[in-house]
């Protein structure tokens, strides 16, 4: 009998230490499995950590290189530095007539009517004054200049009538007409600063990268839909302003808007005009839309159609067309869709090979 209550005590005390030893194991399992969890949760909060703090870095480095970059900018002539009044009374007449063409030279123009109702404001920004916005800086320190598309050294008077006969499908002013003169004025002015024979800091239009795809007008209507359609409505023709006398938004197409003459109807031209302006509020250091989405919305506003103009005078030397050129004849074997939509890179690469085999061939002579 008492070893058979011997034996229930060993067995209750075997079972005892069976039960501490599985909790035991239990436990230590846990620990180890919390041990890992923590470690690698701590692991990770350490590494994004350091993956969030070098990216704030590298932000803050972008930031302050953006910033010393925007500071670099061309800046106008500020108007009220003149001191000579009758010269500042036509400088800032000619700043108006950049700003509010039409309603000078518009369909219902005050001077003369004498153009399709834009302004030179609506491809030229800020009256000719934004960054990257087809602006003003290096015109005066630039001209006179050759220009390959006429075959002749031009003067400021033929620059702006280009323009008036062009973007604004109108007629061109006489070189001592008031309001030529006001405009020359402004615009030598503001430029003044920049020493001649240099371009200016972000003059002109931004040069947007080459696709490496065709420029795609489809893609480019479902983007203009969303993001033009409310200024520039969704067949293009803008917005008159009250006065009926000048748009608030220009037409981008048909009868109202630029000729086929114009500079921005070369594809490269308007994506980069649009990249670091369009919408209304995009910068340099805001952009609004990708590079990509520059060239679409561009393929599809140059895909449609406009007033044209008689070229035939134009490039009278055919190999100096820019690749974007959008009628022929060319001096290589592309057609004109892929001179006007790309890809451009073998154009481009192809005009490179013709420039070095022309000049091996001169350099024999």
């Amino acid at each position: 009998m008492n070893t058979e209550k011997q034996n229930i005590v060993q067995l209750k005390l075997l079972v005892k230490r069976l039960i501490y030893l599985f909790a035991t194991i239990i436990f230590l399992v846990m620990a180890l499995f919390l041990v890992l969890f923590f470690n690698s949760t701590i692991t990770t909060w350490f590494q994004n950590s350091d993956t969030n703090t070098d990216s704030l870095y590298t932000d803050a480095k972008k930031k302050v290189i953006l910033q010393n970059e925007i500071a670099k900018f061309w800046k106008p002539v500020d108007i009220d530095l003149i001191t000579d009044t009758i010269l500042k009374q036509e400088v800032e007449y000619g700043k108006d007539l950049i700003a509010h063409t039409a309603k000078y030279f518009g369909p219902n123009g005050s001077v003369k009517q004498i153009s399709n109702g834009m302004n030179c404001n609506n491809c030229h920004l800020d009256a000719g004054t934004k960054p990257w916005g087809n602006n003003y800086g290096s015109v005066y320190s630039m001209y006179p200049k050759m220009r390959a598309r006429s075959g002749q050294v031009e003067n400021l008077y033929k620059r702006v009538n280009d323009c008036m006969e062009r973007s604004l499908n109108g007629q061109p002013l006489q070189e001592d007409e008031k309001e030529m003169k006001a405009m020359i004025a402004y615009i030598e002015y503001i430029g003044s600063t920049v020493p001649k024979g240099k371009e200016a800091n972000a003059a002109g239009i931004y040069d947007v990268e080459y696709l490496d795809r065709t420029a795609n007008p489809i893609k480019g209507k479902v983007l203009y839909d969303a993001k033009c359609a409310s200024c520039h409505q969704v067949n293009g023709q803008g917005i008159l302003a009250e006065d009926k006398k000048e748009y608030t938004y220009p037409p981008l197409w048909g009868t109202n808007s630029y000729n086929s003459g114009a500079g921005l109807f070369r594809i490269s031209r308007f994506a980069g005009y649009i990249k670091y302006n369009m919408p209304l509020g995009a910068t340099y250091e805001n952009p609004q839309l990708s590079d990509e989405e520059s060239w679409d919305i561009a393929a599809y506003v140059e895909s449609l159609e406009r007033p044209s103009k008689d070229l035939s005078k134009d490039w009278p030397k055919i190999s100096k067309k820019p690749i974007d050129h959008p009628f022929g004849p060319y001096s290589d074997k592309y057609s004109e869709t892929q001179h006007k939509f790309g890809p451009f890179k073998p154009i481009k690469e192809a005009k490179k090979k013709m420039e070095e085999a022309a000049e091996k061939l001169k350099s024999k002579k």
